[in-house]
């Protein structure tokens, strides 16, 4: 099957791409490697799909993956109308899976029209692509965010989701909305995943786990929101690509043309305990920041998935404990590797500097000397 991942040097996209090309499927992702936070992530992950970085910093070019042959990326931005409706047209892709989007619920406070343009203008133009170039589905990215201050646990999705309490929110919700017409009004099919807190290996770095595990592992503070009186439906990256993988290949010619699940760990956690097995597996304790609810955000998310198990037979099988000891052991890879990467750059920083003050100062007698300062 030939499968469009927009997002694919995010988080979830990373790991979906790797799903999907491991069964087989034909795989072309797209991304703009925006600056959301730092790059490099985005760009290592690219790198163990196989991808230059070099290659892949140019917009608009193709690059063929040299670990998948059924592997290619270009970096486009989804707000570049042109691009879109160009790579849909020469590709004649089956189906979508649209992972792309501007990520954060307190972000979207500060930067709102950063969530207009990725979320709204560049779903928009995916919708478009489909429309015109005879998608059969468009798989996309919602979000728990949807359910506002819902006080029903657990969250279904037939709850009313008409009151978001976030820009974020807002535009997932959004989307949900312009699936639904694009597929009654086209005829392609539409299914929105409503994610509940993703964590595991290559996350990204503004999320609660990771912030904890790199500040406690510096012995810096952590800021702990509502003075710890949450709870979240925490769900391991694995169990989530699991879901989208089922979902793509499912058969839905005879399904109706719009449908909307939850996909999550069917459980909460509580902030507190998820925060003391990451400073049990580091072998830390957290000095804890208590600060009162943050703007946009909600005490409790809680995924009702029956509507996922009965029509996918999907389980999430990842505990708590197991998810994060998988993360923590990749964190501490990933912060070694660059940890000594900074500590030689440095040190060649330092020979560098020495050596030239060195040669300027004996130069300067009309002495010619060489030192080995390392």
């Amino acid at each position: 099957m030939k499968i469009l991942v927009t997002g694919a040097a995010g988080f979830i996209g990373f790991h979906t791409c790797l799903k999907l090309i491991n069964q087989g499927h034909d795989v072309y992702g797209i991304d703009n490697i925006n600056d959301y936070y730092d790059p490099k992530l985005k760009f290592d992950r690219l790198k163990e799909l196989g991808f230059d970085k070099i290659e892949a910093t140019v917009f608009k070019t193709e690059v063929q993956s040299t670990k998948y042959g059924g592997l290619r990326f270009s970096r486009i931005d989804l707000v570049d109308d042109i691009s879109i409706d160009n790579l849909f047209k020469v590709e004649k892709f089956e189906v979508v899976c649209n992972l792309a989007a501007q990520a954060g619920v307190r972000y979207s406070i500060e930067n709102p029209k950063a969530y207009i343009d990725s979320n709204i203008t560049g779903f928009l133009n995916v919708l478009e692509g489909c429309r015109n170039y005879d998608v059969k589905h468009l798989v996309y990215a919602s979000s728990s965010s949807v359910y506002g201050e819902n006080k029903k646990v657990p969250f279904e999705t037939t709850d009313n989701v008409d009151h978001p309490i976030s820009l974020y929110a807002a535009t997932k919700k959004s989307n949900e909305l312009m699936a639904h017409t694009y597929g009654h009004l086209y005829g392609f099919k539409t299914t929105g995943l409503r994610f509940f807190t993703v964590y595991g290996p290559w996350g990204r770095p503004d999320m609660a786990y990771y912030l904890f595990a790199e500040a406690i592992s510096k012995n810096a503070p952590i800021k702990v929101f509502n003075n710890g009186e949450m709870e979240r439906d925490f769900t391991y990256i694995d169990d989530i690509v699991k879901g989208v993988a089922k979902i793509i290949a499912g058969n839905v010619a005879d399904r109706e043309h719009y449908k909307i699940y939850n996909i999550g760990n069917n459980k909460t956690e509580s902030l507190q305990n998820f925060i003391t097995t990451i400073e049990d597996l580091l072998n830390k304790k957290a000095v804890k920041q208590m600060l009162k609810m943050q703007p946009g955000d909600v005490p409790k998310t809680f995924a009702d998935i029956n509507d996922l198990i009965k029509d996918y037979k999907y389980v999430p099988t990842t505990e708590i404990k197991s998810g994060l000891l998988s993360f923590i052991n990749w964190f501490n890879d990933y912060k070694n590797v660059w940890d000594f990467i900074d500590v030689s750059l440095s040190l060649i920083w330092k020979n560098f500097m020495l050596n030239t003050v060195f040669d300027h100062y004996v130069g300067s007698t009309n002495r010619i000397y060489k030192f080995d300062i390392f």
